[in-house]
């Protein structure tokens, strides 16, 4: 074959000055994990040397030298003037003939392969300097869909070599230090994958946002990718936990639908190569891929990381595009390169960000990054506008693509209303390290230009904008020089939004999560009104339930799901540390205000000390709904495969009640002792102290409730603002019950944690339950650096004193 063409099965990854990163990439996997199961369209690239060529010919290497000669990026309009020039003298110029006929008889082979007369092909530049783990040059040049014929196959050729000096890369190039001719163009020219007809999107063997590498995250659309490149869609999104889908199991641990209302297509008319269109409600409502589909593309990804770490010799994340052809239903990728900004950070200095006030919420989306980022808004639909930004503004837009680069890298934040995680705007964002928040909606219509806003992605996965100029703080710690303790330090966790960056503070796992924060959040509706939908009466609860539970055929499937999935992410955030989960504990009050709830609630004038906790699970009043919560936790375990997962039983009463209890659950699959299920109890009733050591015959443990058992204790409403100041868990006579079980827990050597707010609040209460034996203790996140401190200085005090 000519020295112009390569095809994929003749190219390495060592081959990147040939044919660029991304040829480079396609080749290495082509060669290596084709035989392995893994679809990759076949195809073959054009190499640099036919751009050495092209740029020889009559001296057009020459001109375009000249014409970046005195180049100002930081003019905008000089950049655009000498960016266009340049680019004209390419496309003014002729294909080398040889080179030509080079490309044209590869296509030939390439349409005989698939025995198909003007194949339908993808054409993609792939730059040398292209996908290095120092620089990300992805998206810098164009790419070219649905490509048919030799005579638009050239054309398209062209446009690649000429967009090397589209303005944004020129400007990109500048920034990264490389001299605009020590970067070459190759083009890969590859089978298109029917994805027009089904679905496709982008992958990483990453969280993106806190650099967490044990999840797969995957993003997916209708139709081509490009709109998900682009941003111009909210896609669906997933997360699969790689350690336990290595041992087969199943873990899906999320699942968000998106809105997804667009599609691209191949070009129906105006003979375009590709447009546009509306995807139908019905279509929207579904996810693009099946269980199954998600689980193989993970199990690629793994594949894939797997080799990539192996050839660079080090852990390498991997962000890769898949699709899915519609014709055949099979799954391919097209396109891999190693992730070059989440895997560069430092995970053991720890950056984090705190809003001190909160203002009239403008908009929200999902956050990108964890930073706070202020200025005046500076609406604005294109990118030709980009002259009139100032530095230190807010973009907000609808979505960006590559020509926008100019204006992010001196923006405060960027906000969009369209697009999800894998979107252009995500993507430079987390490298320019500018906190952003996509997929809004509707920031353009409801910020207006000029106006001062806050944008904060500090608050966990949904990003939310605020009016004014909100006052934060900002610390940096380095995890590395924080004390290691005797006793267990663990994490009292609400919201699994967050969890993937708050596994990385020194921590022995989860000593509290809440189901209360899932439900009343993700879900949204009380169990019985999921389990009895159907002899509902009241029709704005059922339209309402039908709007939440869009796609599932049985409404308590969305409860275990939702369920299961939330949980699912907590305990793969710490796996394989243990992770407690407190089964609900919400007062009638609080499930009254659930949808649906009214219709199944009592009305109680005190509900904190009615119908909650253990005593409602065992009740024909809600019996059903403790079963859906069961077999969500028992997903959790059996089908995610994650048995670090432990369970926690609320306000048990009596010792009967906690044997009840026991029974039911078993009942439902959850077995105590089975596969390792521990089933602990929380001790926040005054009987649980008196009767420690027969509840502790029931339970595997205990877990200190300080707040209730300060309540029950000292016999005061904590709710009631009448007796707050009544209200301190070091009282002498709650510490006094506190002593007591920790006694008792030690000599049965049973689990013995506290999980209430106290030790959080008060570092001096801290220190006194270490002195009194703890075996662990659970804080929230922002006190868990201050309070490790105080826990090991007093360990080293009552080491010295012994």
């Amino acid at each position: 074959m000519s020295e112009y063409i390569l095809w994929f099965k003749e190219i390495s990854y060592q081959d990147i000055a040939r044919v660029g990163g991304k040829n480079a990439s396609l080749g290495e996997m082509y060669q290596q994990l084709v035989p392995k199961g893994i679809n990759i369209p076949n195809g073959f690239a054009v190499t640099t040397g036919a751009y050495r060529y092209l740029l020889g010919q009559s001296g057009l290497g020459e001109e375009i030298k000249s014409a970046l000669k005195g180049l100002d990026t930081s003019d905008i309009e000089n950049l655009q003037q000498r960016g266009k020039k340049v680019r004209r003298l390419i496309l003014h110029s002729e294909m080398p003939k040889v080179v030509g006929e080079a490309i044209c008889g590869a296509y030939r082979r390439l349409c005989l392969e698939f025995g198909q007369e003007n194949l339908d092909v993808a054409v993609r530049s792939s730059a040398t300097a292209e996908d290095l783990v120092e620089a990300s040059f992805a998206g810098q040049q164009e790419s070219y869909l649905n490509v048919t014929g030799e005579r638009e196959l050239l054309q398209a050729c062209m446009r690649c070599f000429a967009s090397l000096f589209t303005d944004r890369a020129i400007s990109y190039r500048v920034d990264q230090g490389f001299d605009h001719f020590s970067v070459q163009l190759s083009i890969g020219v590859q089978k298109m994958v029917r994805s027009d007809l089904a679905c496709s999107g982008v992958s990483f063997s990453v969280d993106t946002e806190s650099g967490f590498k044990d999840v797969v995250l995957i993003t997916g659309t209708y139709g081509l990718g490009e709109t998900i490149v682009q941003g111009q869609v909210n896609p669906d999104e997933y997360f699969v936990f790689k350690p336990t889908l290595k041992q087969n199991f199943k873990p899906i641990i999320s699942k968000t639908l998106g809105s997804k209302k667009t599609m691209m297509i191949y070009g129906q008319r105006d003979k375009a190569a590709t447009e546009v269109v509306r995807v139908e409600r019905a279509k929207r409502a579904k996810f693009v891929l099946s269980d199954e589909e998600i689980i193989k593309l993970s199990k690629w990804m793994c594949e894939i990381e797997e080799h990539y770490s192996k050839l660079k010799g080090k852990y390498t994340p991997m962000d890769v595009e898949w699709a899915k052809d519609g014709k055949t239903n099979e799954l391919f990728i097209v396109q891999a390169r190693p992730e070059t900004v989440t895997s560069q950070r430092d995970v053991l200095k720890l950056k984090q960000y705190k809003l001190l006030e909160k203002g009239p919420l403008l908009a929200t989306g999902s956050a990108i990054g964890q930073g706070i980022g202020q200025g005046a808004a500076h609406v604005s639909h294109s990118a030709t506008e980009i002259e009139k930004f100032k530095k230190g503004e807010v973009l907000v837009t609808s979505s960006t693509d590559p020509d926008w680069e100019p204006i992010m890298k001196v923006a405060a934040a960027v906000i969009t209303d369209h697009g999800g995680r894998t979107s252009h705007a995500a993507i430079v964002s987390r490298e320019l390290g500018i906190p952003c928040v996509v997929g809004t909606g509707n920031a353009t219509s409801k910020i207006q230009s000029g106006a001062e806003i806050t944008a904060c992605c500090a608050e966990g996965d949904l990003g939310r904008v605020y009016e004014g100029l909100l006052k934060y703080e900002e610390s940096e710690c380095d995890l590395s020089k924080l004390p290691v303790t005797r006793t267990k330090i663990c994490l009292n966790v609400g919201s699994p939004d967050n969890v993937f960056a708050v596994s990385f503070l020194p921590n022995d796992g989860v000593g509290l999560a809440r189901l209360e924060f899932i439900i009343s959040s993700s879900i949204k509706v009380h169990p019985r009104a999921l389990i009895e939908f159907e002899n509902i009466e009241d029709a704005e609860v059922k339209r309402e339930i039908d709007r939440l539970t869009v796609g599932y055929d049985k409404k308590q499937d969305y409860f275990v799901d939702k369920l299961a999935q939330g949980v699912g992410k907590i305990a793969a955030a710490f796996y394989p540390k243990s992770v407690i989960v407190r089964m609900s504990d919400f007062k009638s009050n609080e499930y009254a205000h659930l949808v649906g709830g009214n219709l199944y609630e009592p009305h109680e004038e005190n509900p904190m000390i009615g119908w909650r906790g253990a005593s409602r699970y065992y009740s024909e009043g809600y019996k059903d709904g403790f079963g859906l919560e069961c077999q969500a936790m028992l997903r959790v375990r059996e089908i995610f495969g994650l048995k670090n997962l432990k369970l926690m039983i609320p306000f048990c009463r009596t010792v009967e009640e906690a044997k009840k209890v026991i029974e039911c659950m078993a009942q439902y699959g959850l077995v105590q002792g089975r596969d390792g299920l521990e089933i602990y109890g929380m001790c926040e009733i005054p009987s649980n102290v008196l009767l420690a050591d027969e509840f502790l015959d029931v339970f595997d443990g205990f877990s200190i409730g300080s707040n209730d058992l300060t309540q029950l204790t000292l016999g005061l409403d904590r709710d009631s603002e009448l007796v707050a100041d009544l209200f301190d868990e070091r009282n002498q006579a709650v510490k006094k019950l506190v002593r007591e079980v920790i006694s008792v827990a030690n000599k049965k050597g049973k689990y013995i944690g506290i999980c209430g707010d106290a030790p959080s609040t008060y570092p001096d209460f801290a220190t006194f339950l270490v002195e009194a034996g703890i075996g662990a203790i659970s804080l929230s996140a922002d006190a868990i650096v201050n309070t490790r401190i105080a826990i090991a200085k007093e360990e080293e005090r009552l080491a010295v004193k012994s």
